[in-house]
C-alpha cells in the first residue's frame, strides 16, 4: 500500500503505544471471524477517545453552557476539533463497511454534540470580538492573495498542522494585531471543521447574520441609507446637499475599510472553499453595497439643474477613482449586480451632468437683461458664470470623459481660431478646451449686445474692458489658463488694448484736441484766453462724465490713467508755464486759469474709482484719498 494510503489508516500519532487504537490489527486478527472488523475497532476506539471531551464540552451541560473552550484552553480546543476530526473520520470510514451499525448512531450523537459546541464556540468569538474582528483591522493587511491562497490542508494531515496554525496566521497577516491573529486563526480551526464534517450551513449562517449586521449597521451610520425616487425628488436641496457631503465621504470608508477589510477576513476564515468564501462574503455585503451604489443613481435622475452639477461631479469622480477598489473587491460572478449598479450610477451621473451642462448653457443665451451697469463696472453674469465655469473646469479630468460624446462645433462653421485656442489645424485643440472657449465666447457674445445699451459710447468700450479683463484674470488663475492656453489669453489682451484705446479716442479726444499742437508757439493774450476756455470747458465735461466710470482692476486703472495722463499732461503744463503770465496780469485771470498742471494731476488720478458716496467708492477695489479744486465740487 502506498505512503499516503496507509497514513489515512493512522488516525493517531505512531508515537503511541502497540496496543493503542492507532496500531493496526495483524494479518491473523483480520482474517479471524470471531473478531471485529477492522473498521469496527477504530469507530469503537474513537469513541472511547473522543466521547469524554465531547460530552465535557456538551453545551447543554450546566458547567459547559456558561464556559467557553477557546477562552478557557485554546490548547484544549485544538484538541477538540482534532477527537472531532478523528470520529468523523472513523464514522465515515466505519459507514462504507456497515450503514447499519449502532455504532454509527452513537458516533452521530457525538458528532451533533460536537457540532453544537463548535456553533456556540463561533457564535461567541464572533460576536465578543467584535473590535478585534473590525473592517478596519482587517483592511490593514497588506494582501487578500496570500491568505486566500492558503489552501486549507487535507482532511487527513489537519493534525499534522494544527500546531503551526498561529504561526501561519501570524505570517499571513503580519499588519494586524496579534490577538486579532489568534481569533481569526481560532475561526478559521472552527469553519475548516464544521464545514469538512458536513455542517458548512450551519457555520455560514452564524456567520453571515452576525458579520452582514456589522457591515448594515456601519453604512447607517456612514449616514447610507436606501431612499426611493419620490423621496429624493420631495428632499429640500439643503438636506440632500448634507447627504451628498455624507455618501462621499461613505464610499471612500466603504471601499478602503468597511468592504474590503470584510473581504480580507471572509477570504481568510473561508480559505478553503473558494464557493463558501464568495457566497459568505456576496452575502455580507450584497445589501450595503447596493444601497451605497444606488445612492449616486436616484440623485441622478432628480438633480438636473445647473446649480446642482458640482455634487454631481463629486459623485462621479469619487466613483471613478474607486473603480479600481470596486472591480477588486466584488470580484466573484455572484457580485456582478453590484458592479453593474456602479457602472449604472456612473452612467447615470453622467447623462445628468451633461444634461445640467447644456441647461447652462441655454441659460447664458437666454440672458437678456437691459440693466446698465454704473460706471462701466463688472456685469453680475460675468461673476456668476465665471465662477460657475471656473469650478467646472476643476473637473476637466472626468468632465473630458463626460463629455466625450457631445461633440464640438462644426469646424466649417465655427473654427477653433474663432475661439482663439487653436493656430492651425496641425495642432487641434482637445475638444474639453473647445467647450469650455464655447461657453467664454458666448459670454462675450452677451456682453456686446449689453454694451449695445450704453448711450455713451466711449462707456460702452470701457464696460467691455473692464469685463474681458476681469475674465482674462479668472482664466490666468484657474485650471483654465490650461485647457484656454497662451493663444487664447493671448488673443483676448489684444482685445482689451483695442476697447482701452477706442474709450480714450471717443472719452478723451475732444480734451487733447483743445490744446495746441505746439504749446510753445508765439499766441496773443486773447488766443491764449480762447484754448484755457476750451480746456476748461473740455475737461470739466470729461471730468463729470469720466468720474463716474469705474476699472476695478488695479493694473488696467493705472494703465489708464498713465495712458490718458501722458496725452493730456505734458501738453498742458507746457502750455500753462509758456502763457500763464500773458493772463495772470488780467483781474479776471481766475475765471480763465480754473487748473493748475498739479490740478489737472489730481484729477486724473483719481479717477476709475467711481462716485463718492459717504466717503467711500463704489469700485471693486478701496480708493485712495483724493481732492478736487473746489469748481469741480
Amino acid at each position: 500500500m502506498p505512503k499516503k494510503g496507509m497514513r489515512t489508516l493512522n488516525w493517531f500519532s505512531p508515537k503511541h503505544p502497540t496496543h493503542d487504537i492507532t496500531s493496526p490489527p495483524s494479518i491473523s486478527q483480520l482474517s479471524s471471524p470471531s473478531r471485529p472488523s477492522f473498521s469496527e475497532v477504530v469507530i469503537d476506539r474513537t469513541i472511547e477517545m473522543s466521547e469524554p471531551m465531547i460530552k465535557k464540552w456538551d453545551p447543554d451541560t450546566t458547567v459547559a453552557k456558561v464556559t467557553s473552550l477557546f477562552y478557557e484552553n485554546r490548547k484544549e480546543a485544538k484538541d477538540f476539533i482534532k477527537v472531532v476530526n478523528s470520529l468523523h473520520k472513523a464514522l465515515h470510514f466505519h459507514a462504507t463497511e456497515n450503514s447499519r451499525s449502532d455504532k454509527l448512531v452513537r458516533a452521530q450523537s457525538l458528532m451533533q454534540i460536537a457540532m453544537k459546541r463548535l456553533q456556540k464556540e463561533f457564535y461567541q468569538i464572533l460576536s465578543m470580538n467584535r473590535v478585534h474582528l473590525d473592517p478596519e483591522s482587517m483592511s490593514t493587511v497588506s494582501s487578500r492573495t496570500s491568505i486566500s491562497t492558503q489552501s486549507s490542508t487535507s482532511e487527513f494531515d489537519v493534525e499534522d498542522d494544527d500546531d503551526d496554525r498561529a504561526e501561519i496566521a501570524v505570517e499571513s497577516i503580519s499588519e494586524v494585531e496579534d490577538f486579532s491573529n489568534v481569533i481569526m486563526a481560532d475561526l478559521r480551526l472552527i469553519t475548516e471543521c464544521m464545514t469538512s464534517t458536513g455542517y458548512t450551513l450551519e457555520c455560514l449562517k452564524i456567520y453571515k447574520d452576525i458579520r452582514k449586521s456589522i457591515i448594515d449597521e456601519a453604512i447607517y451610520k456612514l449616514g447610507v441609507e436606501k431612499l426611493s425616487s419620490s423621496q429624493v425628488h420631495k428632499m429640500h436641496w439643503e438636506v440632500m446637499d448634507m447627504k451628498i457631503k455624507d455618501w462621499l465621504n461613505a464610499v471612500h470608508v466603504a471601499m478602503k475599510i468597511l468592504f474590503n477589510g470584510e473581504r480580507i477576513l471572509s477570504d481568510y476564515v473561508f480559505a478553503s472553499s473558494d464557493a463558501i468564501r464568495e457566497s459568505s462574503f456576496t452575502e455580507i455585503s450584497k445589501d450595503g453595497a447596493m444601497t451605497l451604489f444606488s445612492f449616486p443613481e436616484i440623485v441622478a435622475k432628480n438633480s438636473k439643474k445647473p446649480e446642482k452639477v458640482f455634487r454631481l461631479l463629486d459623485m462621479y469622480t469619487s466613483i471613478v477613482e474607486h473603480w479600481a477598489d470596486i472591480e477588486a473587491t466584488f470580484s466573484f460572478d455572484s457580485e456582478s449586480v453590484i458592479r453593474s449598479q456602479a457602472l449604472t450610477s456612473l452612467v447615470k451621473l453622467g447623462e445628468s451632468i451633461r444634461t445640467s451642462l447644456s441647461e447652462f448653457e441655454i441659460s447664458l443665451l437666454k440672458k437678456s437683461s437691459k440693466t446698465i451697469i454704473a460706471g462701466g463696472g463688472i456685469h453680475s453674469l460675468v461673476i456668476d458664470a465665471m465662477n460657475y465655469i471656473i469650478l467646472l473646469a476643476d473637473y476637466s479630468n472626468v468632465l473630458s470623459d463626460i463629455l466625450g460624446e457631445s461633440l464640438p462645433p462644426a469646424k466649417g462653421s465655427a473654427p477653433e481660431s474663432y475661439f482663439g485656442i487653436a493656430d492651425s489645424d496641425e495642432s487641434p485643440a482637445p475638444a474639453l478646451s473647445l467647450q469650455f472657449a464655447c461657453l467664454i465666447r458666448i459670454l462675450l457674445c452677451k456682453l456686446d449686445s449689453k454694451a449695445k445699451h450704453y448711450k455713451d459710447v466711449s462707456l460702452a468700450y470701457l464696460f467691455l474692458a473692464n469685463n474681458l479683463r476681469y475674465i482674462v484674470v479668472k482664466v490666468r488663475s484657474s485650471h483654465l489658463k490650461y485647457l484656454l492656453g497662451k493663444n487664447w489669453i493671448s488673443k483676448q489682451e489684444g482685445k482689451i488694448k483695442k476697447f482701452v484705446l477706442n474709450y480714450e479716442r471717443l472719452g478723451w479726444s475732444h480734451v487733447i484736441e483743445s490744446l495746441p499742437h505746439d504749446p510753445n508757439a508765439s499766441m496773443t493774450p486773447q488766443q491764449v484766453k480762447e484754448i484755457f476756455k476750451r480746456f476748461n470747458s473740455s475737461f470739466e465735461q470729461a471730468h463729470r462724465k469720466q468720474s463716474m466710470c469705474v476699472v476695478p482692476n488695479s493694473k488696467l486703472r493705472d494703465d489708464l490713467k498713465v495712458s490718458i495722463a501722458r496725452k493730456i499732461l505734458p501738453v498742458y503744463r507746457e502750455f500753462y508755464n509758456k502763457h500763464k503770465d500773458a493772463i495772470v496780469k488780467d483781474r479776471h485771470s481766475s475765471h480763465v486759469i480754473i487748473f493748475s498742471p498739479e490740478d489737472v494731476g489730481h484729477l486724473l488720478s483719481n479717477f476709475f474709482f467711481g462716485p463718492i458716496e459717504s466717503g467711500s467708492s463704489s469700485s471693486v477695489e478701496s480708493s485712495p484719498s483724493r481732492t478736487t479744486p473746489s469748481r469741480l465740487r
